[in-house]
Formats: C-alpha cells, structure tokens, sequence
C-alpha cells in the first residue's frame, strides 16, 4: 500500500504540472519547479499531510518556487512551444485560426511581470478567489485585484485591433 505523499503525487502530480506549466509558460521549467517542490514536500510531508488541504499549501510552494525562479539561470528567457497550453484558448472552428489566437495569447501572458501572471493564472485558470490568489502570492486582496486589472489592461492594450471593413 503507498504512503499518503505517493498517492498524493499520484492524484495530483498531472494538476500540478498544468498550472507551473501556465504558470511559466515553458513545459520543462514547470517539469524542474514541480520536481523541486516535491522533493521538499516530501521531506516536510508529515507536517504538510497532517494539514486539512495540502493541495493548496502545495500549489502555493510551486507558485513561491516559480516567482522565485527568476533568479536561476533557466529563467532568463520564456520559451513559448507549441501543444504545451492548446487547451488554453476560445475553441473556433478554423484550427489554425485557434492556434495563431492562443499563441499571440500566450505571448501576451509571458509579458506580463510574474506577480501580474501568477494572479491571472490563479484566478482564470485555477478559478480562485482573491483571498486565496493572496495567500498563494503572499499579499493583500486589495494588492491581488491591483494585480489583475493591471494585468487585465496590459492584456487588452496588448490586443490587437479587428480589422476595418470597408464598406461600398
């Protein structure tokens, strides 16, 4: 019978890849901060497992160990590669207009400071509320919505503009 960190990885470990994915905007950096993260966990599992819910005192380790990624040498530059966030996106009917769309979206999202995307991430891609995003980022809720309407606004800013039809 595996010990409750296996089975915890087990039930998890796929959760956990998807958001440091989205989160770094980059597979094989989420792979390294997740791998990191547990290594550490697993070392501090008796008191993490004993918590009511250690999924979020995790998820708050990846995001700590992704906003404090950008001292390393392996951050210095985001890589964005196709497939890895292809469910992220609005679905239309011209895949190669979906993939152009998420794409430009991605590279709006990498642009964004690391405070600004985690808050986002948090909020739209793992659905939680300010109180949580702020505990995860270690600030006030007040300093959470800040961080979405910045990014929220550098995100429109940074759409582009339909074309003009002309009409006759």
């Amino acid at each position: 019978m595996p010990d409750r960190f296996e089975q915890f990885v087990a039930d998890r470990l796929d959760r956990l890849l998807r958001y440091a994915t989205v989160l770094t905007c980059d597979p094989h950096l989420a792979q390294d901060i997740v791998q990191d993260v547990l290594v550490r966990a697993q070392d501090r599992w008796s008191r993490i497992g004993a918590l009511a819910a250690p999924e979020p005192y995790v998820r708050r380790m990846v995001t700590n160990e992704y906003l404090s990624w950008r001292r390393r040498r392996a951050a210095r530059t985001v890589t964005l590669t196709h497939g890895a966030l292809d469910e992220i996106g609005t679905p239309v009917a011209d895949h190669a207009n979906a993939h152009a769309e998420r794409d430009a979206m991605r590279q709006r999202i990498a642009s964004l400071p690391r405070k600004q995307r985690a808050a986002i991430v948090l909020r739209y891609y793992e659905d939680c509320t300010d109180a949580e995003i702020g505990e995860a980022l270690g600030c006030t809720t007040g300093t959470v919505r800040s961080h979405i309407s910045r990014a929220l606004k550098a995100l429109r800013a940074a759409e582009p503009s339909p074309p003009v039809r002309e009409t006759l």
